[in-house]
């Protein structure tokens, strides 16, 4: 039997203006604006774009230092992010690499005291360079890997009638594989929300299929930035269906309830912390792994959450070893939606809501623009798929030899924090705490 985990997520970046800035065709929603909308797409009917985004696949990524500095600082921003949300309370699950690319796209185009709310927020580069170079980390996942299924997808979409800054799109089709896609939100604002959530449906394989809700999308929108990432993989050491039973689950409230409990042993990298245990379980190809970090009781995550940042996680990581371990994990299912103006607010970043005082002038000078919303969808699936057995039996006569050391036990019969990450570079693609079962 082998183990899948299936996780999805999109962060949709929805930028508004006033309109009385656009050209009278594209305001009204006129004859003219329909007209330029169907000259300027009849080269490219299915995808409207205006350049074709660089495909990471024929053009290959190669890992610079500068993107490992983009990586560093998008975990900060993951756990950063965390903490806030953790302190609702309940289960929490998103992509905070997700997240930080579609506003890192909004960055390339901010200028001024909103850049520098960005900057700091999501612990950007202070160079154009550094700043492109986190596209270059969403480039390089976004080709994926023969032993599990990664997918990424960046894509812009604008408001047809508007002078866009060619070295924005550029850069952002360039350097983060984002196309351009023009719209028409003043004259079909609903049409063009159902071609974004058509689009990330189909980037996320059918599994956030209207991330973008009514009202969110109206005629005063003139960008739309999404960034959509999938993941599917299997364990590398497999799980036996039948070693799946219902055991109590131990909430911070005292109370229990049941939950199917996955079981196997095997070696794997585990730290025995201070008030906590981290496990690391790598998938297939062991490019990617989930790690796990268990409370020791089952009151005490808040605190751990509180312990919790970028380094002290590449800390405790670096400092497991392998040994036997017992392994009992749940099987779960969260989806968690974000409405992320208020958690980016607590963060820091304040101007780029503001009309009027939002500067995202290298963006368009057309228009001024503010961010109307950030949306945030996110989805996993950890359960069983498929079946497979096999035994082994050998009876061998050796000289007695020490006995072996004994197995740990990792038990997540508690809420635990769990989270995807890069091995190699270690970054962090998705972010969660299960704190209370279905």
């Amino acid at each position: 039997m082998w183990f899948r985990a299936r996780l999805v997520a999109v962060a949709v970046v929805a930028f508004a203006g006033c309109d009385s800035h656009l050209p009278d065709g594209a305001r009204h929603g006129g004859n003219a604006s329909r007209a330029e909308q169907r000259t300027a797409t009849a080269a490219d009917p299915d995808m409207r774009s205006i350049g074709a985004a660089v495909d990471p696949v024929a053009v290959p990524v190669v890992w610079s230092e500068r993107m490992q500095v983009a990586a560093d600082g998008a975990n900060r921003f993951a756990f950063a992010l965390h903490r806030l949300r953790a302190a609702e309370g309940g289960n929490r699950f998103c992509s905070p690499f997700s997240l930080h690319a579609a506003l890192a796209m909004t960055a390339v185009g901010a200028r001024g005291e909103t850049l520098d709310e960005l900057r700091a927020t999501l612990h950007l580069p202070d160079d154009a360079e550094g700043l492109a170079a986190v596209g270059d980390v969403a480039r390089f996942y976004a080709a994926g890997s023969q032993s599990y299924d990664l997918a990424v997808a960046s894509a812009l979409w604008g408001q047809s009638g508007l002078a866009w800054n060619g070295t924005f799109v550029a850069v952002l089709r360039d350097r983060f594989g984002a196309g351009f896609r023009t719209a028409d939100f003043a004259a079909d604002p609903d049409g063009e929300r159902e071609r974004i959530n058509a689009a990330v449906a189909t980037a996320t394989r059918g599994r956030i299929a209207t991330l973008v809700p009514r009202g969110a999308i109206t005629p005063l929108s003139r960008l739309c930035l999404t960034n959509a990432i999938f993941f599917k993989g299997s364990w590398r050491t497999t799980f036996a269906e039948e070693a799946t039973s219902p055991q109590p689950f131990r909430r911070a409230d005292g109370s229990t309830t049941p939950v199917p409990l996955m079981h196997r042993t095997g070696t794997e990298a585990h730290l025995a912390g201070d008030g906590f245990q981290l496990l690391a379980l790598p998938y297939v190809g062991a490019d990617l792994e989930m790690v796990v970090l268990l409370p020791a009781s089952a009151e005490g995550l808040p605190a751990l959450e509180a312990r919790l940042d970028a380094g002290r996680l590449a800390e405790w990581r670096a400092a497991a070893e392998e040994v036997d371990v017992s392994v009992w994990l749940p099987r779960f299912r969260l989806q968690d939606r974000l409405d992320a103006l208020a958690t980016l607010r607590g963060l820091g970043v304040t101007a780029l809501f503001v009309p009027g005082s939002a500067d995202l002038t290298g963006m368009t000078e057309s228009e001024r623009l503010a961010v109307g919303a950030v949306l945030h969808e996110a989805f996993v699936e950890v359960n069983e798929e498929g079946t497979e057995a096999a035994a082994a039996t050998a009876v061998i006569a050796n000289a007695p030899s020490p006995p072996p050391p004994r197995r740990v036990e990792f038990r997540a019969d508690r809420p635990f924090v769990f989270l995807i990450r890069d091995v190699r570079h270690g970054t962090i693609l998705f972010l969660g705490r299960h704190a209370e079962p279905d």
